[in-house]
């Protein structure tokens, strides 16, 4: 039997990852790029997680301190994240390649780059099973609120889940602030829609690219650490994610570019996608179908949002274009 309070904490956790990558990619595209290397940063972000909390439950036997064990993997996540930032500032922004073909490549590449050091890690456990597990770590980013039992439905709902949830949900609430009521958010969305004429009034384009591309990625790698060690348990096993970064990417069209609106839109895709998994007697081509829904409901949100022809609803002026300051 269906039952709306189980299903609603797994949408959720289904979602975060996708909130991460949302937001981050928002940031991104609001700086006028398109860095379809998302879910290769993701897994580069997951990997560097897993390899911080793997040395680190190496060197201690297991018996691991909690708040280094939730603090040295969000570090080797960043800065695995920040790496693949700058790694795509510096071919975009820089010397000004495609950034279509870029962001594409970077996702093979950090696809690879997850894969490669997984197996390499794997092997040095000598596991049968083609799988890490960090059980200790992932229990540290997994602690609820004490109290959450204490509220039954409401409880389980809204409170039984780790800080990376409500940590993904500020995280949107600030960089919507950001973007629409600071002096900082004005300037960022007038890079991306026109740099030129932000470059006329003074305005540093290329550090505002950079800054927002590296900020961007580091958010977005978040989503796949949160995936490893709250959602999977600690467990990473090659290949793993699926479409979750393809689907941080469309997450941002769905929400209009809006990161507070990508909150719930988070959630929706969630539950779309594993909606598959509450439908009894479904078949495995079927469960394949529903897959499909985010992507689907994407599609007409993009086509009515384009009738509309409203400008608030549409990307950014200069999203996809590299910017030359001797044209302006």
């Amino acid at each position: 039997m269906f039952s709306l309070v189980a299903f609603i904490p797994r949408a959720i956790l289904q979602g975060m990852p996708l909130l991460f990558g949302c937001v981050g990619e928002t940031l991104n595209e609001k700086a006028g790029s398109l860095n379809l290397g998302i879910p290769g940063i993701m897994y580069v972000g997951a990997m560097g997680g897993v390899i911080g909390a793997f040395i680190y439950e190496q060197s201690c036997g297991g018996n691991v301190i909690p708040f280094l064990a939730i603090m040295i993997p969000f570090i080797t996540c960043l800065i695995g994240s920040l790496f693949m930032g700058l790694l795509f500032c510096f071919l975009t922004v820089t010397l000004k390649c495609n950034q279509n073909v870029t962001g594409l490549a970077m996702t093979t590449f950090g696809v690879g780059f997850g894969n490669f050091f997984g197996g390499s890690l794997v092997k040095l456990t000598g596991s049968a099973i083609p799988s890490i597990a960090l059980s200790a770590t992932s229990k540290c980013f997994r602690k609820t609120l004490p109290f959450a039992d204490d509220f039954g439905w409401f409880g389980e709902i809204f409170l039984s889940y780790g800080f990376m949830t409500y940590l993904a949900v500020a995280i949107a609430i600030v960089t919507a602030f950001i973007l629409a009521k600071t002096r900082i958010g004005l300037q960022l969305r007038a890079v991306g829609e026109n740099p030129a004429t932000a470059d006329a009034a003074g305005i540093n384009v290329n550090k505002y690219k950079y800054f927002a591309i590296c900020i961007g990625c580091m958010i977005a790698g978040l989503g796949g650490l949160f995936y490893v060690m709250d959602y999977a348990n600690g467990v990473w096993s090659n290949d793993a994610f699926g479409d979750r970064g393809w689907l941080a990417i469309a997450l941002v069209i769905f929400t209009l570019w809006k990161p507070n609106i990508a909150i719930f839109g988070s959630i929706l895709f969630g539950g779309l996608y594993i909606m598959n998994l509450y439908i009894p007697g479904t078949t495995m081509a079927a469960k394949e179908l529903w897959k499909m829904l985010p992507y689907v409901v994407t599609i007409l949100v993009l086509i009515i949002t384009s009738m509309r022809r409203k400008r608030e609803h549409q990307p950014p002026e200069s999203l996809g274009l590299p910017y030359f300051r001797e044209d302006r």
